[in-house]
């Protein structure tokens, strides 16, 4: 009996232009590029696979709820990286100009689950999330 890989996460979420998309997760995020038609682009997201759909009327947050003394968009994604891969993104946004929704910060300092995170959008509208742990199992600690 072969056992199982572990699963991997698939996510799609609406674009209104892909070039921004690929230029974005491509090229800044450097997610290598999968299949693709004129209406989507597949990207290898940290090993996850998300799919860029064309759907202008979709893109964007439009709610926050607080979390940590912040106004964190409800509907994001990103991925838990390792504290140096955090620092070095961090860094490479902050080069590249990057607004951020969230400045990356620890929250919950001291106490379980206490992450490096920040947030910042796509140039879709779209929120994303990048966190690090220093002890990687904090990340479902209550």
């Amino acid at each position: 009996m072969t056992q199982n890989p572990q699963p991997l996460f698939h996510l799609a979420f609406p674009v209104d232009d892909l070039a921004k998309a690929r230029a974005f997760y491509g090229d800044l995020l450097g997610c290598p590029e999968g299949r693709s038609a004129p209406e989507w682009v597949d990207f290898d997201f940290y090993g996850h696979q998300i799919v860029a759909h064309l759907a202008p009327d979709e893109v964007g947050h439009r709610k926050t709820s607080p979390v940590d003394g912040h106004d964190v968009p409800v509907r994001h994604f990103g991925a838990i990286l390792a504290m140096d891969q955090w620092h070095d993104l961090a860094a490479k946004l902050q080069r590249a100009g990057t607004k951020f929704v969230i400045e990356p910060y620890v929250r919950f300092k001291g106490e379980p689950g206490e992450q490096a995170t920040m947030f910042f959008l796509d140039p879709c509208g779209n929120a994303l999330e990048f966190k690090a742990f220093a002890d990687r199992k904090m990340v479902f600690a209550k």
